[in-house]
């Protein structure tokens, strides 16, 4: 009896152990949740009661070099259904007023189908005022349906600039789950400077918290909006493009396919930017973004392709230069030295033709008649080499560097180039008559020619050419400095070739039809072969002669001669920049005066 007595005294301690345990554990980790680890608690509370909604900030504005925009900001109505509100009947009616086809709502739908049915959709961007007001007139019909207004680009300032800007469109997939502070339906830009510097303009999201029940259904406003964020604008660029010149280049290009870039020497900075066919950013503004992308690069004529940094083209007789400074740099000839032109010149068994019979020529008018002659015997006296040697001293055969990413190497053959085709010293020395004048395997982008131009006319020294001049930060305009650069060519080899760039335009050369009365400009005819059609046209050049303030490469595909299509381009392109430089100085100038004048009265 004792021992059943002392056996439930033991188990009525243990069970009352156990009890006093549990309670105890249930305590500390009472403690535990709403002491030590509140806030975490509370925090996830939250979580399920306030839903973050996130308002796109508007994007940095784009200015011109004299704060002209380029590309705005302006508000547009986007019209939206609720799955979860929304009557599926509505979608024939829907699409017929908005011009969508048959199945194009329940297609938009499936595709959203992993997302709450809660969250609104976007069905159409960029909406007509007309439709709003259908569906004012008829929203107590529109179950589902309603409509926000939301800032998109303005791009109805004068320039098109489409492969300057680039465009906006939704981030995909791929890109959301690699990048962070986007969701879906955010926009992104996908190419340009737009791509380029996406960080800095795409500004910082509002937040509007929303209660929400544990379907995420609305219920109101947490905290009465107070605890809200404003969405904050990006910041604004300035470019380094002259608007005026851009429009007129833009103008020169209608119904033409090439490129145009226009330079400042000193700086490198890009004044104006042409790749044409050019294509309409407004058209982007679309919700259906993968039509409009499918029909433009359907396209035969290749809109979306860059012309201007992508395309490479053989550079002809614009190349001449880089042999004439790689032969009086290394000794082989001085400015005096004379080759003879009988319409072409032997080499081998092979007759390589010149355009004319020049007899013979110093290196000055070599370039001033653009002789083929001369610069196949200069070429073999220089050698591949040297040549080369020279030709990447100007920064052919690799990327410049402009801030828009899109960008090509071109092709600048070498002799490790030739021994890889051919093999060690079999390759065939016929191959460097071709590349003297600017034919053969080489290969160069506009924006390339646009850079040797402007290494020319400012003595070999110039910067990296880029398209940003500096941020509108929040602590005032922060400038962009460039990298600045040294070919490492005499001055005096460089006037020689300046000289004779200035009597192509206004002694007996090539381009005389350019001349104008009140501006010198210097430069050189190309017409490149193309094994695809008609020759391309070229020129490259600046002014004024005695101090450049602009160096323009223009290319024109299958348009013939340089001096026929591509240099009046570049003339028309360095008028409107120079008279509009000359203009904007003079009116600084007489406001100083008047200033001084006030001054003095006073």
């Amino acid at each position: 009896m004792k021992e059943q007595i002392f056996g439930q005294d033991v188990r009525r301690r243990l069970l009352f152990l156990i009890i006093i345990a549990f309670f105890l554990i249930s305590l500390i980790q009472l403690f535990n949740m709403q002491v030590l680890q509140g806030s975490i608690y509370t925090a996830k509370a939250n979580e399920n009661s306030i839903k973050p909604i996130y308002e796109t900030a508007p994007r940095g504005i784009l200015y011109d070099r004299n704060k002209n925009v380029l590309v705005g900001n302006k508000p547009s109505f986007t019209l939206r259904i609720t799955p979860d509100k929304y009557d599926t009947s509505l979608n024939r009616y829907l699409e017929t007023m908005l011009g969508f086809e048959k199945g194009y709502i329940n297609n938009l739908l499936k595709k959203n189908r992993h997302m709450s049915p809660y969250v609104p959709i976007r069905l159409a961007k960029n909406v007509d005022y007309k439709v709003i007001a259908w569906y004012e007139e008829n929203s107590e019909k529109l179950t589902g349906v309603d409509y926000v207004i939301e800032m998109r680009r303005d791009y109805t300032f004068g320039v098109r600039g489409s492969h300057l800007f680039g465009y906006l469109r939704e981030i995909n997939k791929s890109l959301l789950d690699k990048m962070t502070g986007y969701s879906l339906g955010d926009e992104i830009g996908y190419v340009g400077i737009e791509k380029k510097y996406e960080s800095v303009l795409r500004g910082e999201k509002g937040i509007q918290y929303l209660l929400v029940d544990s379907h995420q259904k609305t219920i109101g406003r947490y905290n009465s909006g107070k605890s809200d964020i404003v969405p904050v604008k990006g910041f604004d660029l300035m470019l380094t493009i002259d608007k005026y010149t851009q429009q007129v280049a833009e103008s020169l290009f209608t119904d033409k396919r090439g490129a145009l870039v226009a330079i400042e020497p000193t700086t490198g900075e890009i004044l104006a930017m042409v790749s044409s066919p050019m294509y309409d950013l407004e058209n982007f503004s679309s919700m259906d973004f993968s039509k409009v992308w499918k029909g433009l690069n359907e396209d035969e004529d290749k809109p979306l392709f860059n012309r201007a940094t992508m395309s490479i083209y053989s550079p002809g007789s614009t190349f001449k230069m880089v042999s004439a400074i790689a032969g009086l740099e290394e000794g082989i000839i001085t400015e005096k030295n004379r080759f003879y032109c009988n319409g072409g010149y032997y080499f081998g068994n092979r007759f390589f033709k010149c355009l004319h019979n020049h007899g013979s020529l110093d290196l000055i008018t070599s370039i001033e008649k653009s002789c083929n002659s001369y610069y196949y015997q200069l070429a073999l006296k220089i050698g591949l080499d040297n040549w080369s040697k020279y030709a990447a001293k100007f920064g052919f055969g690799r990327r410049t560097g402009i801030d828009i990413g899109e960008e090509t190497d071109g092709l600048l053959p070498t002799k490790k180039y030739y021994e890889n085709a051919f093999g060690k010293d079999r390759w065939p020395k016929g191959i460097l008559l071709s590349l003297g004048i600017g034919q053969g395997e080489l290969s160069v982008t506009p924006l390339q020619l646009a850079q040797y131009v402007a290494l020319i006319a400012n003595y070999g020294k110039s910067a990296k050419p880029h398209l940003v001049k500096g941020i509108y930060q929040k602590r005032g305009f922060q400038k962009i400095e460039p990298e600045y650069y040294d070919t490492g060519i005499s001055k005096s080899t460089f006037d020689i070739v300046r000289n004779a760039m200035y009597l192509v335009v206004n002694g007996a050369g090539t381009a005389t039809n350019i001349r104008l009365p009140d501006i010198k400009i210097s430069g050189k005819t190309g017409t490149a072969q193309n094994p695809h059609g008609d020759d391309h046209s070229l020129f490259i050049g600046f002014a004024p002669y005695e101090n450049p303030k602009i160096a323009v490469a223009v290319v024109v595909e299958n348009a013939g001669y340089g001096s026929t299509v591509a240099a009046p381009i570049a003339r028309d392109v360095i008028k409107a920049y120079l008279s509009n430089r000359i203009a904007k100085d003079n009116k600084i100038i007489k406001k100083e005066v008047m200033a001084g004048v006030n001054k003095i009265e006073n």
